[in-house]
C-alpha cells in the first residue's frame, strides 16, 4: 500500500515532466519530482555541473550565469503557464541557477560546495528582505527566478566573506 503523503506528491507531479523536455529541465532533470524538499534536491542537482562551470574562464562563467538566468525567466514562466500555476514547487531551475551564482569565484573543493549549498539553502528558505518581498509580489517566470537569483547573490556575498576569512586563518 502507498503512503497517503506519497500519493499526494505523486498526484502533484505532472506527467508532462517525463514527456516534455522543457518541463523536464524546469523540474531539475526530474529532481523536482522527489517527494520532500524539491528545492533542496534541485540545489543538489546543480552541484555536478560545477567542475564544468569552474573550468570556464571568469568571463565564461559570468556568461553562463547570464544565459541560464535569462533562459530561466522564459523556461520557468513557460512551464508554470503550461501547468496553470503561479510557481509549482517542483520547478527548481531557479534553485539550480541560484546555486551556480552562489558558487561563482569559489575555490575548488567539496568543502566549498558544501558551504555554498548550506548558505544558498539558508537564504532561499529564510527569504530575508528583499527576497521575501520579491517572492510574494513579482510573478511569472521573472518572479520565479528573481527570488532565487537574489538568494544566490546573498549566499555569494556570504561565501566571499567566508573565503576571505579562511585565507586570513
Amino acid at each position: 500500500m502507498t503512503h497517503p503523503s506519497n500519493q499526494a506528491v505523486a498526484q502533484n507531479v505532472p506527467l508532462s515532466v517525463w514527456r516534455n523536455p522543457w518541463h523536464f529541465m524546469a523540474f531539475g532533470f526530474g529532481s523536482g519530482t522527489l517527494p520532500k524538499a524539491p528545492g533542496t534536491w534541485g540545489s543538489l542537482v546543480a552541484i555536478p555541473f560545477m567542475p564544468l562551470w569552474q573550468a570556464l574562464p571568469g568571463w565564461g562563467y559570468w556568461l553562463m550565469l547570464g544565459v541560464t538566468m535569462l533562459f530561466g525567466f522564459w523556461l520557468c514562466g513557460k512551464v508554470a503557464d503550461d501547468l496553470g500555476v503561479h510557481d509549482h514547487e517542483g520547478i527548481v531551475w531557479d534553485e539550480m541557477v541560484g546555486m551556480w551564482i552562489t558558487l561563482w569565484l569559489v575555490p575548488h573543493g567539496w568543502q566549498w560546495l558544501l558551504v555554498g549549498f548550506l548558505l544558498f539553502r539558508f537564504f532561499d528558505i529564510l527569504k530575508p528582505w528583499p527576497i521575501r518581498w520579491v517572492d510574494r509580489h513579482v510573478h511569472g517566470g521573472f518572479g520565479i527566478m528573481l527570488d532565487d537569483v537574489l538568494a544566490g547573490v546573498c549566499a555569494w556575498l556570504a561565501m566571499q566573506v567566508v573565503v576571505w576569512g579562511w585565507h586570513w586563518v
